[in-house]
Protein backbone atom coordinates (compact mmCIF):
# COMPACT_ATOMS: atom_id res chain seq x y z
CA UNK A 1 0.00 0.00 0.00
CA UNK A 2 1.03 3.51 -0.99
CA UNK A 3 1.75 5.02 2.71
CA UNK A 4 -0.83 8.50 2.40
CA UNK A 5 -1.35 10.53 5.47
CA UNK A 6 -4.06 13.11 5.60
CA UNK A 7 -5.35 15.40 8.16
CA UNK A 8 -1.99 15.84 10.00
CA UNK A 9 -2.15 17.41 13.72
CA UNK A 10 -5.88 16.23 13.73
CA UNK A 11 -6.50 13.24 16.40
CA UNK A 12 -7.56 9.83 14.27
CA UNK A 13 -10.86 9.64 16.31
CA UNK A 14 -13.75 11.25 17.48
CA UNK A 15 -14.94 14.31 14.97
CA UNK A 16 -18.30 13.27 15.80
CA UNK A 17 -17.71 12.82 19.71
CA UNK A 18 -17.51 8.94 19.85
CA UNK A 19 -16.16 7.24 22.85
CA UNK A 20 -16.45 4.29 24.36
CA UNK A 21 -19.13 5.54 26.90
CA UNK A 22 -21.24 6.71 24.11
CA UNK A 23 -24.17 5.26 23.72
CA UNK A 24 -26.78 5.47 20.35
CA UNK A 25 -27.88 1.92 20.27
CA UNK A 26 -31.28 2.95 19.57
CA UNK A 27 -30.75 5.09 16.98
CA UNK A 28 -28.71 2.53 14.99
CA UNK A 29 -31.12 -0.30 15.18
CA UNK A 30 -33.94 2.17 14.12
CA UNK A 31 -31.75 3.63 11.32
CA UNK A 32 -30.98 -0.47 10.80
CA UNK A 33 -34.47 -1.33 10.87
CA UNK A 34 -35.56 1.23 8.38
CA UNK A 35 -32.94 0.86 5.69
CA UNK A 36 -32.87 -3.27 6.02
CA UNK A 37 -33.98 -3.59 2.37
CA UNK A 38 -31.89 -1.64 0.56
CA UNK A 39 -28.70 -2.55 3.00
CA UNK A 40 -29.36 -6.40 2.36
CA UNK A 41 -29.68 -5.79 -1.55
CA UNK A 42 -26.28 -4.13 -1.56
CA UNK A 43 -24.36 -6.69 0.67
CA UNK A 44 -26.26 -9.20 -1.59
CA UNK A 45 -24.49 -7.70 -4.67
CA UNK A 46 -20.97 -7.94 -3.27
CA UNK A 47 -21.51 -11.49 -4.19
CA UNK A 48 -19.73 -13.41 -1.03
CA UNK A 49 -19.14 -16.94 -1.10
CA UNK A 50 -19.08 -19.71 1.49
CA UNK A 51 -15.65 -19.51 3.57
CA UNK A 52 -15.28 -15.92 3.11
CA UNK A 53 -13.70 -14.14 6.15
CA UNK A 54 -15.72 -10.39 6.76
CA UNK A 55 -15.01 -8.11 9.29
CA UNK A 56 -18.07 -5.65 10.18
CA UNK A 57 -15.64 -2.39 11.01
CA UNK A 58 -17.90 -0.16 13.09
CA UNK A 59 -20.69 -3.16 13.28
CA UNK A 60 -22.82 -1.12 15.69
CA UNK A 61 -25.65 -2.87 16.97
CA UNK A 62 -24.71 -6.00 14.87
CA UNK A 63 -27.88 -6.16 12.77
CA UNK A 64 -25.54 -6.34 9.30
CA UNK A 65 -23.10 -9.69 11.28
CA UNK A 66 -26.31 -11.82 10.80
CA UNK A 67 -26.86 -10.45 7.18
CA UNK A 68 -23.46 -11.24 6.34
CA UNK A 69 -22.90 -14.28 7.77
CA UNK A 70 -26.11 -15.27 5.85
CA UNK A 71 -23.91 -14.78 3.03
CA UNK A 72 -20.81 -16.67 3.63
CA UNK A 73 -22.12 -19.93 6.04
CA UNK A 74 -21.51 -22.73 6.74
CA UNK A 75 -17.93 -22.05 6.50
CA UNK A 76 -16.80 -18.26 6.62
CA UNK A 77 -16.69 -16.31 9.36
CA UNK A 78 -18.02 -13.01 10.38
CA UNK A 79 -16.27 -10.56 13.04
CA UNK A 80 -17.21 -7.68 14.20
CA UNK A 81 -16.06 -4.28 16.03
CA UNK A 82 -17.10 -1.30 17.43
CA UNK A 83 -15.53 1.30 20.02
CA UNK A 84 -18.83 1.87 21.98
CA UNK A 85 -18.90 -0.64 24.74
CA UNK A 86 -23.09 -0.33 24.71
CA UNK A 87 -23.03 -1.01 21.18
CA UNK A 88 -21.16 -3.96 21.32
CA UNK A 89 -23.64 -5.54 24.46
CA UNK A 90 -26.55 -4.84 22.09
CA UNK A 91 -24.65 -6.48 19.47
CA UNK A 92 -23.58 -9.67 21.15
CA UNK A 93 -27.37 -10.64 21.78
CA UNK A 94 -27.92 -10.08 18.02
CA UNK A 95 -25.97 -12.56 16.68
CA UNK A 96 -25.12 -16.27 17.18
CA UNK A 97 -22.19 -16.93 19.41
CA UNK A 98 -19.71 -17.76 16.28
CA UNK A 99 -19.67 -14.45 15.78
CA UNK A 100 -17.07 -12.79 17.72
CA UNK A 101 -17.52 -8.66 18.77
CA UNK A 102 -14.55 -6.90 19.49
CA UNK A 103 -14.59 -3.87 21.52
CA UNK A 104 -11.87 -1.32 20.50
CA UNK A 105 -11.08 1.54 18.30
CA UNK A 106 -10.87 1.10 14.66
CA UNK A 107 -6.71 1.71 15.01
CA UNK A 108 -6.20 -0.20 17.82
CA UNK A 109 -8.12 -3.37 16.90
CA UNK A 110 -5.83 -6.27 16.89
CA UNK A 111 -6.13 -8.43 13.47
CA UNK A 112 -3.80 -10.54 11.72
CA UNK A 113 -2.94 -8.68 8.69
CA UNK A 114 -4.68 -10.17 5.41
CA UNK A 115 -6.67 -11.63 7.85
CA UNK A 116 -10.28 -10.73 5.84
CA UNK A 117 -11.73 -11.11 2.34
CA UNK A 118 -14.03 -8.17 2.53
CA UNK A 119 -14.11 -5.52 5.71
CA UNK A 120 -18.12 -3.86 5.80
CA UNK A 121 -17.55 -0.19 6.94
CA UNK A 122 -21.09 1.24 6.96
CA UNK A 123 -21.50 5.68 8.69
CA UNK A 124 -18.17 4.87 10.36
CA UNK A 125 -15.58 6.66 8.12
CA UNK A 126 -17.64 9.98 9.06
CA UNK A 127 -16.85 9.71 12.33
CA UNK A 128 -13.18 9.65 12.13
CA UNK A 129 -11.18 12.77 11.76
CA UNK A 130 -8.63 11.08 9.24
CA UNK A 131 -10.91 9.10 6.87
CA UNK A 132 -7.99 8.31 4.27
CA UNK A 133 -5.45 6.58 7.70
CA UNK A 134 -8.53 4.87 8.23
CA UNK A 135 -9.02 3.34 4.97
CA UNK A 136 -5.48 2.74 4.85
CA UNK A 137 -4.93 1.10 8.02
CA UNK A 138 -8.22 -1.43 7.20
CA UNK A 139 -6.63 -2.16 4.14
CA UNK A 140 -3.82 -4.07 5.82
CA UNK A 141 -6.36 -6.34 7.19
CA UNK A 142 -7.57 -7.66 3.68
CA UNK A 143 -5.63 -10.36 1.68
CA UNK A 144 -4.67 -10.05 -1.74
CA UNK A 145 -7.60 -9.05 -3.81
CA UNK A 146 -9.88 -8.32 -0.85
CA UNK A 147 -12.42 -5.81 -0.94
CA UNK A 148 -13.14 -2.62 1.14
CA UNK A 149 -16.83 -1.59 1.49
CA UNK A 150 -17.54 1.72 2.43
CA UNK A 151 -21.13 2.72 3.07
CA UNK A 152 -22.75 6.32 3.85
CA UNK A 153 -26.14 7.76 4.31
CA UNK A 154 -26.20 10.77 3.46
CA UNK A 155 -26.42 13.32 6.02
CA UNK A 156 -29.77 15.05 7.41
CA UNK A 157 -29.47 18.27 5.68
CA UNK A 158 -29.70 16.33 2.16
CA UNK A 159 -33.36 14.34 3.20
CA UNK A 160 -35.97 15.61 1.59
CA UNK A 161 -39.44 15.36 2.59
CA UNK A 162 -42.97 16.66 1.44
CA UNK A 163 -43.76 19.95 2.55
CA UNK A 164 -43.48 23.65 2.77
CA UNK A 165 -40.33 24.45 0.43
CA UNK A 166 -39.36 27.47 2.69
CA UNK A 167 -39.59 25.42 6.03
CA UNK A 168 -37.99 22.31 4.53
CA UNK A 169 -34.69 24.40 3.16
CA UNK A 170 -34.59 26.71 6.84
CA UNK A 171 -34.94 23.25 8.52
CA UNK A 172 -31.69 21.57 6.69
CA UNK A 173 -29.85 24.78 7.38
CA UNK A 174 -30.75 24.80 11.16
CA UNK A 175 -29.61 21.01 10.96
CA UNK A 176 -26.61 22.23 9.47
CA UNK A 177 -25.72 25.29 12.27
CA UNK A 178 -26.67 22.78 14.66
CA UNK A 179 -24.43 20.02 13.81
CA UNK A 180 -21.33 22.69 13.03
CA UNK A 181 -21.99 24.32 16.51
CA UNK A 182 -22.18 20.82 18.35
CA UNK A 183 -18.97 19.48 16.77
CA UNK A 184 -16.98 22.52 15.86
CA UNK A 185 -17.33 21.14 12.20
CA UNK A 186 -17.16 23.27 9.36
CA UNK A 187 -18.87 23.14 6.04
CA UNK A 188 -15.81 20.94 4.55
CA UNK A 189 -16.37 18.47 6.99
CA UNK A 190 -19.89 17.87 6.54
CA UNK A 191 -19.35 17.16 3.10
CA UNK A 192 -16.66 15.24 2.76
CA UNK A 193 -18.79 11.93 3.45
CA UNK A 194 -19.61 12.50 0.12
CA UNK A 195 -15.97 11.95 -1.58
CA UNK A 196 -16.10 8.41 -0.46
CA UNK A 197 -14.13 7.38 -3.80
CA UNK A 198 -11.62 9.97 -3.55
CA UNK A 199 -11.02 8.19 -0.33
CA UNK A 200 -10.40 4.60 -1.34
CA UNK A 201 -8.16 6.18 -4.33
CA UNK A 202 -5.97 8.47 -2.06
CA UNK A 203 -5.76 5.44 0.13
CA UNK A 204 -4.12 3.58 -2.90
CA UNK A 205 -7.14 0.89 -3.13
CA UNK A 206 -7.44 -0.80 -6.83
CA UNK A 207 -10.71 -1.25 -8.99
CA UNK A 208 -12.70 1.19 -7.24
CA UNK A 209 -16.63 1.12 -7.95
CA UNK A 210 -19.70 2.62 -6.81
CA UNK A 211 -23.44 2.19 -6.23
CA UNK A 212 -26.29 4.68 -4.98
CA UNK A 213 -29.15 3.78 -3.95
CA UNK A 214 -32.49 5.80 -2.75
CA UNK A 215 -33.97 4.60 -0.08
CA UNK A 216 -37.65 6.18 -1.01
CA UNK A 217 -40.67 5.97 1.49
CA UNK A 218 -44.50 7.17 1.19
CA UNK A 219 -47.05 6.87 2.79
CA UNK A 220 -49.09 4.89 4.25
CA UNK A 221 -44.99 4.02 6.47
CA UNK A 222 -44.57 0.98 7.49
CA UNK A 223 -43.89 0.45 11.39
CA UNK A 224 -39.79 0.71 10.89
CA UNK A 225 -39.81 3.68 8.86
CA UNK A 226 -42.34 5.20 11.77
CA UNK A 227 -40.23 4.66 14.02
CA UNK A 228 -37.13 5.73 12.81
CA UNK A 229 -38.50 9.20 11.34
CA UNK A 230 -40.83 9.97 14.15
CA UNK A 231 -38.25 9.04 16.83
CA UNK A 232 -34.90 9.20 15.71
CA UNK A 233 -35.07 12.47 13.50
CA UNK A 234 -38.53 14.03 14.68
CA UNK A 235 -37.80 14.08 18.07
CA UNK A 236 -34.19 13.33 19.21
CA UNK A 237 -32.39 15.36 15.90
CA UNK A 238 -34.85 17.95 15.83
CA UNK A 239 -37.29 18.71 18.40
CA UNK A 240 -35.70 21.26 21.13
CA UNK A 241 -31.97 21.05 19.39
CA UNK A 242 -33.26 23.04 16.69
CA UNK A 243 -35.17 26.15 18.51
CA UNK A 244 -32.03 28.31 18.72
CA UNK A 245 -32.05 27.69 14.82
CA UNK A 246 -35.21 28.55 13.85
CA UNK A 247 -37.43 31.56 13.89
CA UNK A 248 -40.53 31.38 16.82
CA UNK A 249 -43.08 30.76 14.16
CA UNK A 250 -40.97 28.50 11.78
CA UNK A 251 -40.29 26.16 15.06
CA UNK A 252 -43.60 26.00 16.33
CA UNK A 253 -44.44 25.05 12.15
CA UNK A 254 -41.89 22.54 12.52
CA UNK A 255 -43.12 21.18 15.90
CA UNK A 256 -46.51 20.96 14.66
CA UNK A 257 -45.65 18.88 11.63
CA UNK A 258 -43.21 16.56 14.31
CA UNK A 259 -46.13 15.88 16.64
CA UNK A 260 -47.62 12.77 16.49
CA UNK A 261 -50.54 14.11 18.79
CA UNK A 262 -51.33 17.00 16.25
CA UNK A 263 -53.78 16.33 13.29
CA UNK A 264 -50.75 17.58 11.06
CA UNK A 265 -48.78 14.97 11.77
CA UNK A 266 -46.35 14.88 9.02
CA UNK A 267 -45.76 10.90 9.26
CA UNK A 268 -49.84 10.52 8.47
CA UNK A 269 -50.51 12.78 5.49
CA UNK A 270 -51.34 10.75 2.64
CA UNK A 271 -48.47 12.95 0.13
CA UNK A 272 -46.04 12.37 2.27
CA UNK A 273 -43.16 11.44 0.44
CA UNK A 274 -39.61 10.71 2.11
CA UNK A 275 -35.85 10.10 0.01
CA UNK A 276 -32.60 9.28 1.58
CA UNK A 277 -29.53 8.60 -0.23
CA UNK A 278 -27.01 5.41 0.58
CA UNK A 279 -24.04 4.82 -1.54
CA UNK A 280 -21.40 2.04 -1.54
CA UNK A 281 -18.18 2.49 -2.32
CA UNK A 282 -16.07 -1.20 -3.09
CA UNK A 283 -12.19 -0.89 -3.77
CA UNK A 284 -9.46 -3.50 -3.69
CA UNK A 285 -6.26 -4.24 -2.36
Amino acid sequence: MTEVRADIGKPLTGLLGDTKSRDYADKLSQFNAYAKPELRRLIEGLKLQPGMHVLDAGCGTGDALNWLLSEVTPSGQVVGVDLAAAHVAAARLRVPPEVQIHQANLFDAEFEPASFDLIWCVNTINHLAAPIDGVIHLATMLGHGGRLALGQSSLLPDMYFAWDARLERVTNDAVRRYYQDRYQLDENDLKAVRGLVGVLRQAALRNVTVRTLMIERTWPLDEATQAYLGETIFRDTWGERLRPYLSADDHQELARLCNPLHPDFALRRPDFHFLQTFTLATGEV
